[in-house]
Order: C-alpha cells, then structure tokens, then sequence
C-alpha cells in the first residue's frame, strides 16, 4: 500500500501502520525544504526507514527527518523511539507531563498551543487530558484546505481515548476534546488517530452527547 495519504499545497503527509496493534505512523514533509516531521516512532524501526525512504521524492530538496514527536507515553507508541532516536539528529518532542516517561531524553517539551516551526510549515500542539496527563495532539493548518489533527489515542471514529472507567479522567478528555477540539475546528477537519482509520470533525460531531452520557 502506498503510505502517501495527503499531497497538499506545502507538504505531504504520508502513513504506515505497524505492530499488532496496527499504530499509525505518520510522516509530514515540507515540498519546498525537505525538512520533516515524524509523529509517533511507534515500533518496527525497518519499516520507519521505508517511510523515509517514500518520501525521497516529495519534496524540491533532500528530505530531512528535523523532529520526532510522541503524542503520548504509552509503551506502543515508542517502541522505535530510541533506535531512530540513536540513528539520526532529529529533536525529540512530547508534552511536558507525558516526557519523563519516554524511553530517550526530550528535547523539546510542550504546552498547550506551543507552536513547531519548520522551513515549509507549522505545527499546533493542543494538550489532551485524561488518555494521559501530558498527551499532545498535533495540528496542520493547510493554507488551502482543511486542518488535520494528529490526535494520537485522545480521539477517534466513535469516541474519545481509553480512560480506564474512571470518571475523572474521562471527564478531562471529553472536555479538553470538546474544547481544545470541536469548539476550535470545523467539520471539514481531518482526525489522524493513533490507531485506525481517519475521520473527520463533522462525521463525529453529533455523537458528542452520546459520548458524555455513556462515559467513554
């Protein structure tokens, strides 16, 4: 399967799926610059290096992986983390609660709306409570058409992240995602998750009372 999922006015966006528990990848590149960002170092470090290898033609300059961001602590999204980590320069970026937990040192700790500025374009950190203290989604604005939101396990089709049954915490998420999320985006946006298909704002936005009344 083709990882290119996106070729939009600035930048690619490509995908592959690894693991068992089918993780999204997903690989971000500036057409003008080459420099890029991945998201989710997740396992399967081979299959990483043929996503690089993908994008070798999407950009007028030599690719360059700038940055790996986590959108989240849990062990299935960082199985790779260090081997890339010890293979290449990128900066390593996570939110501030979430990045002592990782496996490598964080260079880079985010808040909400802290922004990542690369030669070609700009990511939007918004901070998710509850699937983890410190899980970050992070936020393309394309010039030309929809916004896509990387939402790691904080939202997906159907619903918002695993909370384990705890009311508090779930509380958090549905909030911080109704928020931070629906309230500042339009249908039209795209949500990568972290696991699974696409979606989109507006295919889940009528669900939202369903989703507070049930808890999960």
């Amino acid at each position: 399967m083709d990882s290119l999922i996106h070729s939009l006015r600035d930048i690619t966006i490509r995908r592959i799926s690894v693991s068992e528990m089918d993780n999204n990848v997903y690989l971000l590149t500036s057409k003008a610059s080459g420099e890029q960002l991945l998201i989710d170092a997740a396992d399967d470090f081979a299959a990483i290096g043929g996503l690089l290898l993908d994008s070798l033609a999407d950009s007028e300059a030599e690719p360059k992986l700038s940055v790996v961001a986590t959108t989240h602590q849990h062990w299935d999204h960082v199985r790779a983390l260090k081997e890339l980590a010890d293979s290449t320069d990128a900066k390593i970026v996570a939110g501030e609660d979430d990045a002592d937990a990782l496996p490598v040192p964080v260079d880079v700790r985010l808040g909400d709306g802290d922004v990542l500025t690369f030669t070609g374009f700009t990511i939007t950190a918004v901070h998710l409570r509850g699937h983890t203290p410190g899980s970050i989604a992070y936020v393309y604005r394309d010039p030309e058409g929809p916004a896509h939101i990387f939402s790691g396990d904080s939202l997906f089709p159907g619903g918002v992240g695993n909370t384990q049954n705890d009311p508090e915490r779930f509380t958090s998420l549905f909030n911080d995602v109704k928020q931070r999320i629906f309230d500042a985006f339009p249908d039209d946006t795209v949500v990568h998750p972290g696991h699974g298909k696409p979606t989109t704002l507006g295919a889940e936005r009528p669900h939202l009372g369903e989703w507070r009344a049930r808890g999960w």
